[in-house]
């Protein structure tokens, strides 16, 4: 059966990769494989434990409390030892990221209580939430314990498990047809372009996944127990292939108990615990942080590297005691806490759910099975006292796994090394153009001071009759206002506000003039009605008295941009905010050095005329920046040897506006309502995808 299913599964991905085509039929073929085989899962986890752990006596408990604790931890520090190792692999890149709303996202809590404690037993059944399930047929079995009237109802337990596995090898007939789908419908619909930047997480995980699910783990067994090498790779085999054709460990927990059995039954005769430990130990495991799930540390450390965050080695072992304990519950929950955890962008993961979809959900699979293999086979010869060092396989064991550590390590570097990979995120940033199709404008480099006069004398009238009148909107924007306003490669002004103005303007139907300005000019140009509309500027106190502002069109949470080694210094307001030496740098365009000073007494604060300054040599004795996150990220696409970092307790964050010619109410109602109808719409929200996250727009109501 086994032979079958590789061969089915080879054929499957040959088909795909070279056809890409599938259909639906495929997918639900592959789908109904999956889930007949969860059918049983679920009650064989139950039913095995309650026999298993009832059938026992308290010293046999204690003995696989002992026994299997050991074990487990053993394995555990075995697959954190080599995760720990593989950032040694990763190449020396620049990286930088394009902001993204999720990154100030709050990681959703790991609830311990609900996850372990089942209130409603039948609740947990339905939802199957295996930890609750766990627990609940671990207690029913402690009862059986207790119980001196037992064997019989003990045996109904055993008879429903005996049943539950002819079901599930009555479904494993059908495992060639459903792999085979599996595996067409899988390679067929891959995107490649999902592949760009994750190749070195997934060749890294593969070679750390191949090492210890062919190597480390069984010479282990190999070497402290008479099973050989090859009897432990027949005894995962089967669920090996199925795992990961599936990219499920769940399903095939039965395969895995009752192999474990088979391989041992010769010891079955001697010592009746051989019958059930497997049936226990295995279903107890899946809720455990074994194998395939441990790759999401790994994950952790790929994606601090990949954005420019790197983890620091000293951080690793937090990191990992952190990572054990989140990964009780779902991947998917305990991933966004790493990573809140670590101070890495939360826009990270997306790419563990694109490499989970790729490949990865596969390859944990493979490390899982053979981690439960082991730890089954382990706990059972341990407790049985079947135990004994061998000379032989220890020797390979201890000349191969170093061996094969180094040879992977040098030759993931190298192949990395030759991989060809620019540091593309300037020319992402600055090739970009304007979306819609721009108004006629022009560009002044300073106000044109001929036009002020004319300006002061039509202050009277209305800015909409004006605007109509003059024949274009007069639009100031500050210099180096990333991502907001900026020069392009071919240095036409684009940016977020520059779109919204062009659109502003067409709608008007007039033409649009840009003038650069600085932030003190902007109360004085408003006023004289030299200028109609001012790029956006944070809604503050101070800021509301001074300026006629409009609604908000955007929001950007308070952050830091730092440099990369300093990132750890500025995790929390607490660590920075009692600190008189650090100096940090506010861009007047976006805040108020005297409103920043009062929030940050003991540091010191100096105002910048432009953010770039604190890149050049004038910004060496600058610690940090004060800045939104979405134009820090947009610094660090210009600067990758820089970080963005927002401080824990996240502040709130600050809405934006544009401030509108002073003293007319009305060119400010009729902005901040064009605001609303382009936000309900949709269309900021594709302007904002397109400037800010460097994402494509989609189609959008213009």
């Amino acid at each position: 059966m086994a032979n079958k299913i590789i061969i089915a599964m080879v054929f499957g991905l040959i088909i795909g990769f070279s056809t890409n085509f599938t259909l639906p039929a495929i997918e639900l073929v592959g789908q109904g494989f999956v889930m007949l085989l969860q059918m049983t899962a679920l009650p064989y986890i139950s039913v095995s434990l309650i026999y298993g752990i009832g059938s026992m006596s308290r010293r046999q408990g204690k003995q696989l409390i002992k026994f299997g604790g050991l074990t487990f931890l053993l394995l555990l520090s075995a697959v954190l030892f080599f995760i720990g190792l593989s950032p040694l692999a990763f190449p020396d890149w620049s990286a930088a990221a394009f902001y993204s709303a999720s990154n100030q996202a709050q990681a959703e809590p790991l609830n311990i209580l609900e996850l372990f404690l089942p209130a409603n037993p039948f609740d947990s059944f339905a939802q199957a939430i295996i930890p609750a399930v766990v627990i609940f047929s671990i207690f029913v079995g402690l009862g059986f314990i207790g119980l001196e009237q037992k064997r019989r109802s003990l045996y109904v337990f055993r008879d429903i498990r005996e049943a539950l596995t002819i079901v599930t090898n009555l479904v494993m007939k059908l495992a060639p047809i459903g792999v085979f789908a599996i595996s067409l419908n899988a390679s067929a619909t891959i995107d490649n372009n999902q592949l760009d930047g994750l190749m070195v997480y997934i060749i890294t995980a593969t070679s750390i996944v191949l090492l210890l699910t062919f190597i480390v783990f069984p010479l282990l067994v190999a070497t402290i127990t008479p099973l050989t090498y090859r009897q432990v790779l027949f005894a995962a085999k089967d669920a090996l292939i199925t795992a990961f054709a599936t990219g499920s460990i769940f399903i095939v927990l039965p395969v895995i108990a009752e192999n474990v059995k088979k391989q041992l039954s010769e010891y079955a005769k001697i010592h009746s615990e051989v019958k059930r430990l497997p049936s226990v130990v295995v279903p107890i495991s899946y809720s455990l942080p074994v194998g395939g799930k441990l790759l999401a540390i790994l994950f952790v450390l790929f994606a601090g590297w990949f954005s420019g965050e790197n983890v620091n080695v000293s951080d690793y072992l937090s990191l990992m005691i952190f990572g054990v304990m989140q990964l009780f519950g779902s991947s998917m929950i305990a991933v966004p806490n790493l990573l809140d955890n670590a101070n890495i962008s939360a826009s990270m993961f997306e790419l563990f759910i694109v490499a989970e979809q790729l490949i990865i959900s596969r390859l944990g699979a493979l490390l899982s099975v053979m981690f439960i293999t082991v730890l089954a086979l382990l706990t059972t010869l341990l407790t049985i006292n079947k135990v004994k060092f061998y000379l032989r396989p220890f020797a390979i064991l201890t000349a191969s796994a170093p061996i094969c550590t180094m040879l992977i390590f040098v030759m993931l570097s190298a192949v990395f090394e030759l991989i060809s990979h620019p540091y593309q995120g300037y020319e992402k940033f600055i090739n970009r153009n304007l979306l819609i199709p721009g108004a006629e404008a022009r560009y002044l480099r300073e106000p044109d001071s001929s036009q002020l006069t004319n300006a002061l004398a039509q202050t009277q009238k209305d800015t909409l009759t004006i605007i109509k009148q003059r024949g274009f909107i007069r639009m100031g924007y500050y210099r180096d206002s990333l991502p907001y306003a900026f020069h392009n490669k071919d240095g036409l002004l684009v940016g977020l506000d520059i779109e919204l103005g062009h659109l502003l303007a067409q709608e008007l139907e007039v033409a649009i003039e840009f003038v650069l300005i600085y932030r003190k000019q902007t109360k004085q140009l408003l006023s004289n009605g030299y200028l109609d509309i001012v790029s956006g500027i944070p809604v503050t106190p101070k800021n509301l008295i001074e300026y006629n502002l409009t609604t908000a069109y955007t929001e950007e949470p308070f952050s830091l941009l730092v440099r990369d080694a300093d990132r750890r210094k500025f995790s929390h307001w607490q660590k920075f905010i009692d600190k008189k030496e650090l100096v940090i740098g506010v861009p007047e365009a976006y805040f108020y050095e005297a409103s920043v000073s009062k929030n940050l007494p003991n540091n010191t604060v100096w105002e910048l005329s432009t953010p770039r300054l604190f890149f050049q040599k004038q910004g060496e004795n600058i610690d940090a920046m004060m800045y939104g996150a979405a134009g820090a990220s947009a610094w660090t696409l210009l600067y990758p040897d820089y970080s963005v970092v927002t401080p824990k307790p996240h502040a709130p964050p600050f809405a934006i506006a544009f401030p509108v010619a002073h003293g007319d109410i009305a060119f400010e109602r009729f902005i901040s309502l064009w605001i609303t109808m382009k936000q309900r719409s949709k269309t900021i929200d594709a302007l904002y995808r397109y400037w800010i996250e460097g994402k494509e727009p989609g189609r959008f109501v213009k």
